[in-house]
């Protein structure tokens, strides 16, 4: 399905039950609502017993690229807006690597529309100077090498080094998707990302149950950055996910899944 939504025609997919409640998916950093859909997925896991949303982050996916110029603020804008078109007041959200960055942001501005919050390969803090260099690094990457060099680069520290023999079909897909993306996008996210506020010190403000999971070795955000959240954020719980690397929800489903659905079946 598709909507307009802040100018930006957005795609999503609405499955499972209607009046159950709702848990909307926020995928990472330049993917697609796909990482959440493939068999023995997340939204395939959830949709017998929930109302299950997955949606395309403006600029990714089928979504519109539009200007090209994002914020994490747009970016929030946009899931209030979506949630809005939906009739769903609150929801659970559950989000990766930069949908942990949307939904950390999402609960210190509306935490009042958040039931819970499953944080997954993300951090809190805002991008240091070795990190804004990096996303620097990685434009002039896409610039010089173009979308399907940039995503042969990327599929490298995204997935744990067995993950490429045991789980090639998500390695495959990642891939796919990164390739198909438009550079324009991946620039104004790049700048959105290492532009966006540090939510660490409103942490201990979240009081909805929240979740976090990280791949063990995940090389991008990694387990000590979940310690680090879990420690701060009240009554949270925290799970290591074993073979995984950044995409732990794709690498080990079956781990990631079973943690997912315990958590989400205590949530009214």
């Amino acid at each position: 399905m598709k909507v307009v939504v802040n100018n930006i025609l957005h795609r999503y997919i609405d499955i499972g039950i209607p009046n159950a409640t709702p848990v909307i998916f926020i995928h990472g950093f330049p993917f697609s609502h796909k990482m959440w859909t493939f068999p023995g997925g997340q939204t395939e896991a959830l949709s017998g017993t929930n109302r299950v949303i997955a949606y395309d982050v403006r600029g990714h996916g089928e979504s519109e690229v539009g200007s090209g110029h994002y914020t994490i603020e747009f970016f929030v804008d946009d899931l209030i807006a979506l949630m809005d078109h939906l009739a769903i007041h609150k929801a659970i959200l559950c989000g990766l690597s930069m949908g942990g960055y949307i939904a950390l942001r999402f609960v210190e501005r509306h935490p009042e529309r958040v039931l819970g919050l499953v944080l997954c390969d993300t951090r809190s803090e805002a991008d240091s100077n070795e990190g804004k260099i990096k996303r620097s690094a990685a434009m002039k990457n896409v610039q010089i090498n173009g979308m399907k060099a940039y995503a042969a680069d990327s599929v490298k520290i995204l997935f744990a080094p067995e993950s490429f023999e045991k789980k090639p079909e998500a390695v495959k897909l990642i891939q796919s998707i990164i390739e198909r993306t438009a550079p324009l996008s991946i620039y104004g996210t790049l700048l959105a990302l290492a532009a966006r506020t540090d939510t660490t010190a409103s942490l201990p403000n979240i009081k909805c149950p929240t979740l976090i999971m990280v791949g063990e070795k995940d090389q991008l955000t990694p387990p000590s950055a979940s310690q680090s959240m879990h420690e701060k954020i009240p009554n949270s719980e925290l799970h290591i996910i074993p073979n995984a690397g950044h995409i732990s929800n794709m690498e080990n489903p079956e781990e990631f899944n079973k943690h997912l659905i315990e958590f989400v079946t205590k949530i009214k």
